[in-house]
């Protein structure tokens, strides 16, 4: 995901490239177990100072529920849209004071603009806090550990809690 963006920063403001991205994210992150290739279209507009980058992304992601602790497959979209910041003047060659401190977003000597950080870190946001398999996904008893979406366990549930029984006992005298 790295562009070479000299001659759009050459251009006046308000040039426009669009680019159509079809990339293996295998390896991007721990985190993230991609099962497709990450698809979709970007866009980089010259501003004033730099190279605006935007666009819509998609793919699919293993996740494991967060109840049943089952694996599963779901989608994951994301909308980038970051500026990016030349750190050497493309017709002087001098070399620019960064004020952003993200390096993520400077394109470096050679003109050339990363987008894996931006991806990398989009993506993670938008990962789900809860995974669920399916919305109304049993889960897991809490005695055997039996996953309740395969059926019903033998395990035989009380109504009271054994660490509150003292205080049940209690009530009843």
């Amino acid at each position: 995901m790295r562009y070479n963006v000299a001659q759009l920063l050459k251009e006046a403001s308000g040039a426009t490239r669009y680019y159509q991205l079809d990339v293996d994210i295998g390896g991007l992150d721990p985190l993230l177990v991609p099962v497709e290739h990450l698809m979709g279209e970007i866009a980089m507009l010259r501003t004033g100072t730099g190279v605006l980058v935007t666009g819509h992304l998609v793919t699919r992601v293993e996740l494991v529920c967060s109840r049943c602790l089952t694996p599963f497959e779901a989608p994951l979209a994301i909308d980038v849209e970051e500026e990016f910041r030349p750190t050497v003047d493309v017709i002087t060659g001098r070399h620019l004071v960064m004020e952003e401190e993200d390096e993520a977003l400077w394109i470096d000597d050679h003109h050339v603009l990363d987008l894996t950080e931006v991806v990398r870190q989009d993506l993670l946001l938008a990962l789900p806090l809860h995974p669920l398999c399916k919305e109304d996904c049993a889960g897991l008893c809490p005695v055997c550990g039996h996953n309740l979406n395969e059926g019903p366990c033998g395990c035989t549930t009380g109504d009271v809690d054994l660490r509150w029984a003292a205080l049940l006992d209690l009530k009843l005298k």
